[in-house]
């Protein structure tokens, strides 16, 4: 293999399908194509995503994503080095569509073929965007996932906290579904809260009372139910102006706690870091990445946050992953197991709940 590798990114772990075509070579990393096949408009009924609808329309689309995005970066399949397909954590049938499309290609082309965590494609990609060395912290705070990790390496990660239940991005979705707001929720909460008023309901600072650096937003969501019943039980309904202070306030509550647990994990990561970077759904609000900042500022590391098209699901993050599995002299792999679930730290103990799936972070 030259010392330019390109690489073919399939990425189907939820609701979006993509693929994306990324090279390195002696100028750096280059995304040469990145297409993302939204399925917001047929799931907009359900207030949230079905799982088989999902899949079906990843099975309808990935083969169409996949040949846009080799056309668009100017490539055949026999210019490609590899494949790399996400094969968890996630929804079972999206994931198997992508994998089944991904060993299919890859057999047919004769090409090697590189299983990635998706959460690890999220990790790893300040490297793509910003060139981080390693260490560095990551905050990756996602729909489904938010933890701090110590990135070590390509596969090498030090989980120093999670959520204990709900991800924010969780929250912020069944906080517009409590306010009849539209899923998904996050871009709608932020949109609502920049009229609102931060202050005027007293919402929870959940687990800031304990040490370390785990979160928990279950209790914050059901301050928001309570908050909007007893709205409802003393004027009969929501004002807009109701719903934009509901909304400025919890968008505050989460802030706040996610920069003060990011100043207690900056500690706990230990001597070295490069960067304090950020990454995943949750991470393109705006008053979130300004916490951030400062709290990276304040204790003088870099703040890296990758471009807001990156920070929601994608296949140039998977490409990228791959990209570094192969620099790092990690074999591929065409047999091997699609997983709904899969901590990037396998080391410390699980936060969320096992069950037939396993544990989930």
């Amino acid at each position: 293999m030259s010392d330019m590798i390109t690489l073919l990114g399939i990425e189907t772990s939820c609701d979006d399908t993509a693929a994306a075509v990324v090279r390195l070579s002696d100028r750096g990393p280059e995304i040469l194509s990145s297409v993302v096949s939204g399925q917001a408009d047929l799931h907009a009924a359900f207030g949230g995503v079905v799982p088989e609808i999902a899949a079906r329309a990843h099975a309808e689309r990935i083969d169409h994503a996949a040949e846009r995005a080799l056309n668009d970066a100017g490539t055949r399949l026999s210019d490609l080095d590899g494949i790399a397909v996400t094969s968890g954590p996630g929804l079972i049938g999206g994931l198997l569509s992508g994998v089944m499309f991904a060993r299919g290609l890859a057999a047919g082309a004769g090409l090697p073929l590189f299983p990635v965590n998706h959460l690890a494609g999220h990790a790893l990609t300040p490297r793509l965007t910003d060139g981080l060395a390693f260490p560095y912290l990551m905050l990756l705070v996602s729909g489904g996932h938010c933890q701090f990790l110590r990135v070590e390496g390509a596969d090498a990660f030090l989980r120093l906290g999670g959520t204990i239940d709900d991800a924010p991005g969780e929250a912020f979705d069944k906080t517009a579904r409590i306010l009849g707001l539209p899923q998904p929720g996050g871009p709608h909460v932020e949109v609502c809260a920049a009229t609102g008023d931060p202050v005027r309901f007293a919402f929870p600072r959940p687990l800031l009372d304990r040490p370390g650096c785990d979160l928990s937003f279950s209790g914050l969501k059901t301050a928001i139910l309570r908050a909007r019943d007893a709205l409802v039980a003393d004027q009969g309904g929501l004002t807009e102006g109701d719903r934009a202070d509901l909304c400025a306030g919890f968008q505050t509550a989460v802030a706040e706690v996610l920069s003060e647990k990011s100043r207690r994990a900056i500690d706990a990561a230990g001597p070295g870091l490069t960067a304090f970077a950020v990454a995943g759904g949750v991470a393109a609000n705006g008053a979130i990445r300004d916490g951030l900042r400062t709290v990276a500022q304040a204790t003088g590391l870099p703040f890296v946050a990758p471009p807001l098209r990156l920070c929601t699901d994608n296949a140039a993050m998977i490409a990228w992953a791959g990209i570094e599995r192969i620099r790092a002299g990690i074999p591929p792999e065409h047999h091997f197991a699609t997983r709904p679930r899969w901590p990037l730290d396998a080391t410390s103990p699980a936060l969320l709940g096992g069950g037939r799936k396993g544990a989930k972070a």
